[in-house]
């Protein structure tokens, strides 16, 4: 389903007849002319962009910037047709209308192949002159194919992947016109005998997917491939062509006990409520980390369980006692602030999100997180203090105490980690800084003493707290890290060589 579709079935749902969007605005929904709620916040002109995808075609575009404005009929697969009418001046931010086009017949399927492979228009009386834009029907899809959103697995796709699988990759890198590399044990290097590539052949994207990459924006999807597992794909353009990055995971969300923690905190799952966050850098476990504390949430207890993810990773069922509800950002959900203030009437008992990359995000997370909910989610920063120190700068200035105070009375643990290459045979170990939130910790929040943090973790080892130097010293201790490895991610060396020192005294 189109990005766009979800909110247009909005529409349909509550009886409107018309959808204003317009960057930088927060969108509108009428009935009749007469406004109707419509809580979604204001968006970017990126996040416009793909929400419209094919609708702004390149054709479009070249339109609109002619002539200013331009009007379309648009086929949504859930909602019906819409009449679209797109305007931007000179200098004015894009605008888009969409109106319930009542009385207008659906595109009829095709009853050939041949017919199957265009795009019928709608037909009506009073059909503009403009281009028209409607969903491809459907088609029966080849036996060499499986499209998932934007992508297709064939089978050179699929012997690639399942090539890097047997390496033990966690990631597999295409490029136009370049040999194919993959990611083993945090060290990137080409596949043995591949030849060069072409992505949007390779990928089965279709033209004006290929024309979006190729004028600056991105596409993200998910698929499975026979074999090898789900594979989260990430299309992008380069100054030498299309990109992309594909990330491999395990069919299903790992156990606990898998991860080989060097200290154990899966009992934060078990926690009525609050805010748990996991950070570290992109790829360093931390979807892994999450789904674990996740399938641990459904294991032990009885609990609907609300995902929102950009996209859809690691699987997680339904049990007897505890429900699944998974949302994709951009097909099920508009993005991820929508997504959480959704949920919160879903009846969740825990959420999971994805990633928190916005203040109203941010801020959403923290609602629920002080309403009953237990929040489990990931951000992007080095460390437990950072962590804190990122979520108060990422709120408005006159909102930055209120924000403060509400993570010392909602945050119940920070985890950071890395992943660092075994001394011994292939693979990696991961390392961890365990932040626990006490009432000492929670005045430092409150306080803005975020510096004292690294000392509250230093003493607070009988609570399940380790620092990162810690972790390091006893991984490398035990023999399985190096201690050049352990160095090069330390945050502080001379704390690290210290504790070895002690160590070996």
């Amino acid at each position: 389903m189109a990005r766009i579709d979800s909110l247009l079935s909005i529409v349909l749902q509550q009886g409107a007849d018309e959808l204003r969007i317009a960057v930088d605005r927060d969108p509108k929904m009428l009935a009749g002319g007469a406004p109707k709620k419509l809580s979604i916040p204001a968006m970017s002109e990126e996040t416009l962009r793909e929400l419209l995808g094919e609708i702004l075609s390149v054709d479009t575009e070249a339109e609109l910037v002619a002539s200013s404005r331009v009007e379309l009929l648009y086929e949504s697969g859930s909602a019906g047709a819409f009449r679209v009418t797109l305007t931007r001046g000179a200098g004015a931010p894009l605008e888009v209308r969409f109106v319930r086009a009542r009385n207008i017949p659906r595109a009829k399927e095709p009853t050939s192949p041949t017919s199957a492979a265009t795009n019928a228009p709608i037909v009506a009386s009073d059909q503009p002159r403009e281009p028209v834009v409607a969903l491809e029907p459907p088609s029966a899809t080849p036996a060499t194919t499986r499209r998932t959103g934007r992508i297709e697995v064939r089978r050179t796709l699929a012997s690639l992947g399942a090539r890097a699988a047997a390496m033990r990759a966690s990631d597999l890198h295409l490029a136009d016109g370049e040999r194919v590399f993959v990611r083993v044990d945090g060290k990137v290097r080409a596949l043995d005998e591949s030849a060069e590539v072409d992505v949007a052949e390779e990928l089965g994207l279709s033209s004006a997917d290929a024309a979006l990459v190729r004028s600056g924006r991105s596409i993200d999807a998910s698929l499975d491939i026979d074999g090898v597992g789900r594979v989260r794909v990430h299309v992008y353009g380069t100054d030498k062509g299309i990109a992309a990055a594909l990330r491999l995971l395990p069919p299903r969300a790992p156990t606990f006990a898998s991860l080989e923690m060097p200290v154990a905190f899966d009992d934060l799952a078990t926690l009525p409520h609050g805010l748990v966050l996991v950070c570290g850098a992109t790829g360093a476990g931390k979807s892994t980390t999450l789904a674990a504390l996740a399938r641990t949430a459904l294991e032990r207890r009885s609990i609907v369980l609300v995902t929102l993810e950009d996209p859809i990773e690691y699987e997680l069922e339904s049990s007897s006692s505890s429900l699944v509800r998974r949302r994709q950002i951009g097909r099920d959900a508009v993005d991820f602030a929508s997504g959480l203030r959704d949920a919160l009437r879903e009846d969740p008992d825990v959420l999971l999100v994805g990633e928190m990359r916005d203040p109203e995000t941010v801020a959403l997370a923290l609602t629920a997180a002080e309403t009953g909910h237990l929040v489990l989610a990931s951000l992007h920063s080095r460390s437990a203090a950072s962590a804190i120190d990122r979520i108060v700068d990422v709120s408005a200035p006159e909102r930055q105490q209120q924000t403060r105070v509400q993570l010392a009375e909602s945050l119940r643990a920070v985890v950071s980690q890395r992943l660092v290459p075994r001394a011994r045979g292939s693979g990696r170990v991961v390392v961890t800084e365990v932040l626990r939130v006490n009432h000492a910790v929670a005045s430092m929040i409150r306080e803005a003493k975020t510096s004292q943090i690294g000392n509250a973790i230093q003493a607070g080892r009988s609570e399940g707290m380790v620092s990162l130097e810690r972790c390091l010293a006893e991984r490398v201790q035990s023999g399985h890290v190096r201690l050049e490895d352990a160095r090069a991610v330390a945050h502080d060396v001379p704390a690290l060589m210290m504790l070895l020192e002690g160590r070996r005294a």
